[in-house]
């Protein structure tokens, strides 16, 4: 515990001299700033994935934990007869607050994402929806078909029970897999940053000898090698962040009409949950280069 909080001092000292240790470029140096740029990048899509099919999951369970849908399917001069009679039904159905028939508008909204906006849909031959809102207490279902058969034979309810719940667990699913994901982004970051350390290390043993023969200590030299890949995995991972972060924004800055897949990205608050993925690739990068240097000093001797 002692070493880890001196090396965490020693992180945010200065020391032109331990720091001339760990050379600035190089092959190991190139391998982890492109490492952390690049989980850094991911994990911020990654991110914005997860939180996007929360939120998802969130408005569907709401969105229809009190709704249904009738559809009327009858021959043009039955139709307007049929819902007429089934507004009669609803409006004298216990449980149900309100009842309204969806327009041509509202129809081509629904339709949109995957018609596209430019199919005339009036030329279609569309049954008949009602938008059906139930009241706290809600509705016997069951009753209700059974009404509506004798009286509306081309009707056919859905309350939604049926695949409300499969898409609600679809998105918490996708919202597990995100942060899966960032997990599995992090354990290779450390495989690669740690990789990195030790090769860089092994390539700097005679610089290693040399420091101990001078009176250097292992946690001196230690020290060097973590400040130097923990900075330079923070900065990496940063610039990575912020350039995902500025994607997002700006995809979701253009999309200006409606599709399955609006919503991809931050909301609100949810913005400064970016911030906190360079800090976990350099607390990563920490870690993984104290365990590195301390093996590889262990070796050597």
């Amino acid at each position: 515990m002692t070493e880890v909080f001196h090396l965490l001092t020693g992180l945010f000292s200065q020391d032109s001299q331990r720091d001339r240790v760990v050379p600035p470029t190089g092959f190991a140096a190139n391998l982890t700033l492109f490492t952390s740029s690049v989980m850094g990048f991911l994990m911020v899509f990654a991110l914005a994935l997860s939180l996007a099919a929360a939120r998802l999951a969130d408005h569907w369970s709401d969105a229809l934990a009190r709704s249904a849908t009738l559809k009327i399917a009858a021959p043009s001069e039955q139709l307007d007869h049929q819902v007429e009679k089934a507004l009669a039904i609803l409006k004298t159905t216990p449980g149900i607050e309100q009842a309204s028939v969806l327009d041509l508008n509202e129809k081509r909204r629904l339709l949109e994402p995957w018609l596209g906006s430019d199919v005339p849909i009036e030329l279609l031959s569309l049954p008949a929806l009602i938008d059906i809102l139930e009241d706290e207490k809600g509705f016997d279902s069951e009753n209700l078909r059974l009404r509506l058969f004798a009286d509306v034979p081309g009707g056919v309810l859905d309350d939604h029970t049926r695949w409300r719940r499969p898409l609600v667990i679809a998105a918490g699913r996708l919202s597990a897999l995100g942060l899966f994901s960032i997990l599995l982004m992090t354990g290779a970051s450390a495989a690669m940053i740690t990789l990195a350390a030790r090769a860089a290390m092994s390539a700097n043993t005679q610089v290693i000898s040399v420091l101990r023969l001078i009176g250097a200590t292992d946690a001196y030299i230690a020290s060097a090698f973590v400040r130097r890949f923990s900075l330079r995995a923070l900065s990496g991972a940063a610039l990575g962040s912020i350039i995902a972060a500025g994607l997002v924004h700006f995809v979701n800055g253009k999309e200006d009409k409606l599709s399955i897949l609006t919503g991809i990205g931050f909301e609100g608050l949810e913005w400064l949950w970016p911030i906190f993925i360079p800090l976990l690739i350099g607390i990563v990068a920490f870690f993984a280069t104290h365990r590195a240097a301390k093996k590889v000093l262990g070796t050597l001797g």
